[in-house]
């Protein structure tokens, strides 16, 4: 397959902090695999990150740390496009062309903006969790509270990241689904608005298989930054058997063949992701005899991915080391991301009227 037929795969991740298991196990393995049949670009979204405001020199060594992890998990620069979402303005100019064809209503009616919107006035979910309901809670929210523009139209930001690549397959996960949805609709819209076929309608990607949900060490839902429940791929040996030790778990089984909690059966998640299968049977069989020794289950667990991540961590670090080698990288990504960003601006400007004399 020629390089100018593959399809384009687009993904990015907010730099809000380092990279976990779930990361690795739901998106940069898979990512890795798929380098050499599509087309694949790979973002670090700063400007994304903004909307929580965080601190300036953090902001920036949260973008060097995603960059090395992304290197050190095995996306190749030589392969696929990697670089940081702020390095094209092109996406800055965009997202204001965009937004002239977005809607204030359908942007309040999304889920995670309502949910992050509560979060930052300090409002629980109500009872009545209607969009009119909403828009009371916003307008008479306490004046020395805000929430930002940014995260209002994150959604049109996220539209932009794919549209401007003119991705066709983008993994997203099921908290981002509906800004797929959003982005495919913004698509749709402006191409009929002006009777163009400019953009193409973006598909979630699976890879072919079926989604890798991570657990976290908390003994409930997936493994997240905010939820404070990850293994981080840089973490040290030591820190990271701690944090696997101190995994929730029950009581134990008390009779044979009892059904299992959900604290460990994510814990088996993490050792079948980890583990080999014997070593998978051997405790679930332990499980279903009562011989089970949670602590025993933990020490292979904490070994086992130590044996993932260790080699990582070392690339990690022997990656940061090289500033030079950091910078060629995301000077490279610019390049070739701005090259199709620039010719789709160029389309939209003209499009819209927006022409030079």
């Amino acid at each position: 397959m020629s390089e100018q037929k593959k399809e384009i795969v687009l993904s990015g991740i907010r730099a809000t902090g380092n990279l976990h298991l779930g990361n690795y196990f739901g998106a940069l393995r898979k990512f890795v695999q798929v380098q050499d049949d599509y087309d694949c670009n790979f973002f670090i979204a700063d400007l994304h990150a903004l909307t929580t405001n965080p601190d300036p020199t953090q902001l920036h060594q949260n973008v060097k740390s995603i960059l090395a992890e992304y290197l050190a998990a095995g996306l190749d620069p030589e392969k696929s496009t990697i670089f940081v979402q702020s390095d094209v303005p092109e996406i800055a100019e965009m997202y204001l062309l965009l937004n002239m064809h977005v809607g204030i209503g359908e942007l309040m009616r999304t889920a995670s903006f309502k949910d992050k919107a509560r979060k930052a006035l300090g409002i629980g979910t109500p009872a009545d969790d209607s969009d009119e309901a909403f828009e009371k809670e916003i307008i008479g929210a306490s004046t020395n509270k805000r929430v930002n523009a940014g995260l209002l139209t994150y959604p049109t930001l996220m539209a932009v990241d794919i549209l401007i690549q003119k991705a066709t397959k983008v993994p997203v996960g099921k908290d981002q689904l509906q800004h797929l949805e959003l982005t495919r609709r913004f698509a749709r819209r402006f191409n009929s608005f002006y009777g163009v076929d400019l953009f193409p309608e973006p598909t979630d990607f699976d890879f072919g298989g079926a989604p890798v949900k991570v657990p976290g060490l908390d003994g409930s839902g997936k493994m997240g930054k905010s939820e404070g429940n990850c293994i981080y791929l840089i973490d040290e040996p030591k820190a990271l058997r701690k944090k696997v030790m101190r995994a929730v778990t029950d009581e134990g089984p008390q009779a044979p063949n009892s059904p299992v909690s959900e604290p460990i059966a994510n814990l088996f998640t993490l050792l079948e992701l980890t583990s080999t299968p014997e070593v998978v049977k051997q405790y679930r069989d332990a499980y279903a005899d009562c011989s089970i020794r949670y602590g025993d289950l933990k020490k292979q667990l904490a070994e086992d991915i130590l044996a993932i991540t260790t080699p990582i961590r070392e690339r990690i670090n022997d990656i940061l080391a090289d500033e030079t080698y950091l910078a060629s990288v995301v000077k490279r990504g610019a390049e070739r991301a701005r090259e199709r960003a620039a010719a789709t601006l160029s389309e939209m400007r003209h499009i819209m009227g927006i022409r030079k004399f």
